[in-house]
């Protein structure tokens, strides 16, 4: 007989317990949400850096995006947000491409009936650039990459689905360096649209300039590969510095996959020191 009531005490116990247990459930449900807050690791790899931006930004949008970088917006998801959910302790390694050569050869011959399928007809120089921009969109100024400042030989214009991939490629740099862990950096755009007159004056300093230049159509641009800007946000130290070998290797990380996703076709320039690409 007393076994029989120790074992129904026992039950009595044991529902009582998981009836508190539902009751507190009830009353406190940030008890339940705080323990299932932390994001899987595995999400972070593929979760956005920075909340998307419009494909093109005039340059007043384009302040508004830069301040978006630099951490002076609370509004969207900026890195102060993102640093403390990656688990460093996963870092995706820095691979590289095992030949620049051999990943990126896409000359001449290949980019250009690409840059005239898809572009404009070629611009003559800059005051008739500026009666074109319903076939052209500006790309001045983007947080996601930052137009060279010395750029004289081109302007920042691209045809919509050139300036489409070239944003697409910035925002995956710098998706990829925050899940390896590397300190924010910008890609530097040295080259994009070029007119007629660009490409006379280009051939004069420099023989090897193409008078068949893709840049003429508005679908191609150059990305340094040995040359990138820093971010640091105005309110914190400055970043550590970071070897340019080791974000070359990232970058071209990147630009093979998106030419194997068959996006655009990209040329390893020695001399230049630049990734040369053409949207497909």
């Amino acid at each position: 007989m007393s076994k029989i009531l120790k074992k129904e005490h026992f039950i009595k116990i044991v529902v009582a317990i998981v009836a508190i247990l539902f009751i507190v459930r009830l009353c406190l449900p940030q008890v339940n949400e705080s323990a299932s807050s932390e994001v899987p690791a595995d999400s972070l790899e593929s979760a956005p850096l920075i909340a998307a931006v419009s494909d093109s930004l005039t340059p007043s949008q384009g302040e508004a995006c830069e301040a978006v970088v630099t951490g002076r917006s609370s509004g969207l998801l900026v890195l102060k947000e993102l640093q403390p959910r990656l688990d460093f302790s996963r870092r995706h390694r820095i691979r590289s491409v095992s030949s620049y050569k051999t990943c990126f050869p896409d000359v001449q011959e290949v980019q250009f009936p690409a840059a005239l399928a898809n572009g404009v007809a070629a611009v003559q120089n800059r005051p008739e650039a500026e009666h074109r921009k319903k076939e052209l969109l500006y790309v001045g100024m983007n947080p996601y990459y930052q137009i060279d400042p010395t750029m004289n030989r081109s302007i920042p214009y691209l045809v919509p689905k050139a300036s489409h991939l070239l944003q697409h490629i910035g925002r995956r740099f710098m998706d990829s360096l925050a899940v390896k862990g590397v300190p924010l950096h910008k890609m530097i755009v040295t080259s994009v649209l070029r007119t007629e007159e660009d490409v006379r004056r280009l051939r004069r300093i420099n023989g090897n300039a193409s008078e068949q230049s893709c840049h003429r159509f508005g679908t191609t641009f150059d990305i340094s590969y040995n040359r990138y800007h820093t971010v640091s946000p105005p309110d914190e130290p400055a970043r550590r510095a970071v070897r340019n070998d080791s974000l070359k290797f990232i970058l071209s990380e990147v630009l093979r996959d998106v030419r194997a996703e068959g996006l655009c076709y990209v040329k390893y320039e020695v001399k230049q020191g630049c990734f040369h690409i053409t949207v497909r």
